[in-house]
């Protein structure tokens, strides 16, 4: 395989942050991936995984070999009365594989439109997006150990999904490569259209009768006119994960901010929305330099052309110290640090 050195990861990562990788090379499938991960020259060497490049900001160059999981391909492995049961190749970009299943009649992901990233990338974040989470339709992913010597079977159970959270990202965390997703899809869809704008956009497009189809362009209808596109302007989508709180906690809140936006959660918890959080403490629109705040919504950090990832990483750590400071609750980045 060729490896190439001190190249920019720039194309490859969406805040479009100008880092290089000291080494660099692609794998389309587990035995290009072997190859190198049990080559001897690469033993010691750090390593990282790049799939879309969607959840990372890069604050320096990375002093050591990049590899891109470029590996492709969809296909139905099983089917039964109810499900179809299709794999994807972790490397597979995640909108056009939404848009394959909704195309074939499959249901269950119409939600998670327009989500930018790839399939490799959904859940190791359980990506969520209008109520409904990869755990969902979750069936089981294959992924191969970083020694390259053994793959292994995870099911929904062994990846321990959470919030915007699973397995790989904590107990796992660089320690397996996902090569492939197999997603359980409904061929008798159930429509999620209560949570956030889809039933006033589904309104606005003149529906008449609810569709996988439909509600996939309501999201993508939404996330076009809240979230800025990365070809355009350089972001990772939602910087900091929405808080939960204590029951206690929201009530005092409420006293004190009668608008705060929550959603309660079943444990007697409250979820807060960390965009409006961050827009009360007056960071939405704010800029410094090339780095700033999106002027649409709060919970985006953006790059305006040049900035550095240190710059935008300054820019969210003054943003978690204001809530803090205002509001007493701790936002954590959903963005990978590297």
């Amino acid at each position: 395989m060729k490896v190439s050195e001190n190249v920019s990861l720039r194309p490859y990562n969406t805040f479009g942050i100008d880092a290089a990788a000291r080494y660099f090379t692609t794998f389309r499938n587990q035995e290009e991936l072997q190859e190198i991960l049990l080559d001897p020259r690469w033993r010691s060497v750090p390593r990282m995984i790049l799939g879309g490049g969607s959840n990372i900001l890069l604050t320096q160059n990375f002093d050591g070999l990049v590899l891109k999981n470029e590996v492709k391909g969809i296909e139905v492995v099983a089917e039964d009365d109810d499900h179809v049961y299709v794999q994807a190749g972790a490397g597979e970009n995640w909108h056009q594989f939404v848009l394959h299943c909704i195309g074939k009649g499959l249901a269950g992901l119409e939600n998670l439109s327009l989500i930018p990233g790839n399939v490799g990338a959904s859940p190791m974040q359980n990506i969520g997006a209008y109520g409904v989470e990869i755990k969902d339709t979750f069936h089981e992913l294959e992924a191969l150990s970083i020694d390259g010597k053994s793959a292994t079977l995870f099911n929904a159970a062994a990846c321990a999904f959470g919030y915007r959270e699973s397995v790989f990202k904590r107990r796992y965390r660089d320690q397996f490569v996902i090569l492939n997703v197999t997603y359980r899809l409904s061929k008798h869809p159930t429509f999620h259209t209560s949570y956030g704008a889809i039933t006033q956009e589904l309104e606005q497009m003149g529906v008449k009768d609810l569709s996988i189809r439909n509600i996939s362009q309501a999201v993508i209808n939404i996330r076009s006119s809240k979230l800025p596109n990365p070809a355009e302007i350089g972001n990772a989508g939602s910087f900091f994960k929405n808080p939960e709180v204590t029951r206690e906690k929201y009530e005092q809140l409420k006293a004190d901010f009668p608008n705060v936006v929550a959603y309660p959660l079943p444990n007697d918890h409250y979820k807060l929305a960390a965009g409006w959080l961050i827009e009360q403490c007056g960071w939405k629109g704010y800029r410094e330099g090339d780095a700033g705040v999106h002027v649409k919504q709060a919970l985006v950090l953006v790059n305006y052309g040049h900035a550095k990832g240190n710059e935008i990483y300054a820019l969210s750590t003054k943003v978690l110290e204001s809530v803090q400071e205002k509001f007493g609750v701790q936002l954590e980045r959903e963005v990978n640090i590297v």
